[in-house]
Formats: C-alpha cells, sequence, structure tokens
C-alpha cells in the first residue's frame, strides 16, 4: 500500500491500473479528462496491458466498449455532463446487453446555460437506463469503487454496466491524502476476466437482438431482476475487499448520528463531509440532528432510507439537482421509499450547487432549522423568495 497525495481523477485512474482492463476507450471533456490522460501514459509507458482507444467522440467511447465486452474484454470509459447525454441512445444498449462495462462520470452541470462546474443533472437524469449507480464522497472511496464495481458488475447473477460518479472539481480535481493498493492486492480481490455474454464461434449465441412483444417484457425484467441482485453483490463485495485491503464500507448507504435523530439529512456526494461536520455542531448545541449518505442511486437502497428515517419528525433531502416541473430526482426516490414503507414524516427538498454554486455551512444549518419548523416542499438555496 501506498500512501499518495492524488486528485480525485488520479486516484480513479489507479484504481482502474490495478483492475487491469483490456480496452479503455477515451474521449476528453472536462472535468474527466485527466482520468483517460492518466490512463493513457500507464498505457503508453507499459504500466497497463490495454489497448487504448482514442475515439472521435463520446458517443464512440461507449459504442466502442460495447463491442469490447461483447468480444470478451474487460473494458473501461469515463465521460462527463453534455458526453454523457451524448452517449445516452448507447446507455440501454449496454444495459440490455448484460454486458458488465465500468464508467467513471465527472459530475457536471449541462446546458443551457453552459457550465463547466459540477452537479448531479447529467447522471441522475440517466437513472433509467439499466446501469448501478454509485456516488463517491472523496479520491480513497473513488478509487476503491473503482476496483470494487467490477467485482460487483461482473458477477454472473449481476452481469450490468456500472457508472462510478465523481462530483466535478470538488472531487476530480482536489488533492488529498488516499491509499493506493499494491497490485498483487488487487489482484487477489479482482479474478481475472471471464463472462458467458461473449462472442463464441464455437458455441454461437446471439447478442444486441430484437425482441418482440412475446418476450420484450422478460429480457427487461431480468434486467431489472440483475440490477436488483447487485443490493447484495455489493454488501458481499465489500465484505471482501474489507479482508483485502482493510477499509470498510457500509453498503448502499452510511448513516451519521441517525439512530436517535429527530432531524435527518439526506445527501449524497462530496458534500456530504460539510453536512457531518454541520451535523456534529448541532449535536453539541442540543439539536438531534443526523446525516444519511446516499452512497448508490441505482440500485435505491429503499429499506436502507426507510429504516433510518423511521424515527424522525422531519427530513431534509439536499440534492443538486432539479427534475424540472416537480422536485429534485433523490427527493422523488426517497419520498416514493418512505411512501412504500408507510412513513409520513414532513420532506422538504432543497436544491442547491447547480453549476457549481457554493453550499455553505450556513445553507446546511438553515436547512436543520426548517426542519425543526415543520417546513416542507421544494426550495432553491439562494432563491428562497421565488414564487412557484
Amino acid at each position: 500500500m501506498t500512501r499518495s497525495f492524488i486528485s480525485g481523477n488520479e486516484a480513479f485512474a489507479h484504481g482502474i491500473r490495478l483492475a487491469s482492463p483490456g480496452v479503455i476507450s477515451a474521449y476528453p471533456i472536462t472535468p474527466q479528462t485527466i482520468v483517460v490522460e492518466r490512463l493513457s501514459e500507464m498505457v503508453a509507458d507499459g504500466v497497463i496491458d490495454s489497448d487504448f482507444i482514442h475515439v472521435e467522440s463520446e458517443h464512440s467511447a461507449l459504442s466502442c466498449v460495447i463491442g469490447a465486452s461483447a468480444a470478451g474484454v474487460r473494458t473501461f470509459t469515463a465521460t462527463s455532463s453534455q458526453g454523457l447525454l451524448y452517449m445516452a441512445e448507447c446507455l440501454p444498449y449496454a444495459a440490455g446487453g448484460r454486458f458488465p462495462i465500468v464508467m467513471m462520470n465527472a459530475n457536471r452541470s449541462v446546458a443551457l446555460p453552459w457550465n463547466i462546474y459540477g452537479d448531479h443533472r447529467d447522471s441522475l437524469s440517466q437513472l433509467d437506463c439499466g446501469w448501478i449507480q454509485a456516488y463517491a464522497q472523496n479520491a480513497q472511496e473513488g478509487l476503491d469503487l473503482a476496483l470494487m464495481s467490477y467485482r460487483i458488475a461482473e458477477r454472473p447473477d449481476v452481469s450490468t454496466p456500472f457508472m462510478v460518479n465523481l462530483d466535478g472539481f470538488h472531487l476530480t480535481h482536489t488533492y488529498e491524502m488516499a491509499d493506493v493498493p499494491e497490485k498483487e492486492q488487487a489482484d487477489r480481490f479482482l479474478p481475472p476476466y471471464s463472462t458467458q455474454n461473449t462472442i463464441d464461434f464455437d458455441t454461437p449465441r446471439n447478442l444486441c437482438f430484437s425482441a418482440g412483444p412475446d418476450h420484450n417484457t422478460a429480457f427487461k425484467a431480468g434486467e431489472h431482476a440483475g440490477l436488483m441482485r447487485s443490493r447484495r453483490a455489493v454488501i458481499e463485495t465489500e465484505e471482501e475487499f474489507s479482508a483485502i485491503f482493510g477499509r470498510k464500507y457500509t453498503g448502499l448507504t452510511e448513516e451519521y448520528m441517525c439512530s436517535d435523530a429527530e432531524f435527518i439529512l439526506i445527501t449524497l456526494g462530496s458534500i456530504s463531509g460539510l453536512c457531518r461536520d454541520v451535523v456534529s455542531s448541532l449535536r453539541k448545541s442540543g439539536m438531534k440532528a443526523g446525516l444519511l449518505r446516499l452512497r448508490y442511486m441505482r440500485p435505491f437502497p429503499v429499506e436502507e432510507v426507510s429504516a433510518a428515517v423511521a424515527g424522525a419528525r422531519s427530513i431534509c433531502v439536499l440534492e443538486k439537482d432539479i427534475s424540472f416541473g416537480f422536485a429534485g430526482t433523490v427527493f422523488i426516490n426517497v419520498c416514493a421509499a418512505i411512501q412504500n414503507a408507510g412513513i409520513c414524516i414532513p420532506a422538504m427538498n432543497l436544491i442547491g450547487g447547480l453549476g457549481g454554486r457554493d453550499i455553505t455551512e450556513e445553507n446546511i444549518r438553515a436547512a436543520f432549522q426548517d426542519m425543526a419548523s415543520g417546513k416542507t416542499g421544494v426550495v432553491f438555496i439562494g432563491m428562497e423568495d421565488l414564487k412557484i
């Protein structure tokens, strides 16, 4: 294990290096570019035995790894923002084909207006495409997810593509200390790539085919079942990861002081660190505050969310997204989960960080005060006077 001072992008590139993909397809887009730049250097230096393919667009990048995966190769690509949207046609192809591709998405706002800074509107707009979606809090978790994502996606009972999301600039370009495992450790954790879902001239099979009304639902139900089975795969993979690397993760969610909390803030991504500090401070002042971090948005942690908030008086979902005409996408998912569990508590949706705008400690403190006063509905940080 090597202790290194690296950015989130560089940490993720090291995680992919340790996974040894056979094909890496790359098209640059800010703030993702550094990941594939570092990987190209590793390939050029002979550190990774991979085919590095510089394609002409993001659509081509995902198309490339779909073809490589169909040929029986472990693959990787990366994108961000408009690039992810340009890939949108290919996302359900990868999921429907049950190809265990791993892709890193550097979360960035989408146009218009043009903006290079980070929010979650790109990845959350693609929740219905059939990919596993995880959200890293820091560089270390990003590196570890790069390794764990392959182990989860490639399980025969899952066989589902995996999108790991890192907050643009806040995480991709911020430098921090991270433990980079040795290759021998990674090889003990992640076995060589193996799949039966591949082109085979000795045992021919049909890949990427058409299915009419009589059979289409069965394929979609199977796709859904594979993604749902990734719930168990996440837990088991994290246990195996901990046994080798010594770092423990907490499944689809991470709770902080939720067991007796009256007011719980729910969020995802790098803002969770600041939220945790605010919760600690509020606890010292006597407020029973708690934080629930969503580590995964797909599969959605229905049971974990419902159990965490069951004893709360009020909740607030803080997110960097808005599903225009309704509410934030995370809020919609959370409310559906607790509704199904029969939980009825006041819920507020705080929309912030769009286009990279700062979410401050004062904003988070105000959210807890609003919860205590029973406030509900959709509120844009900094636009409290907006009449909707």
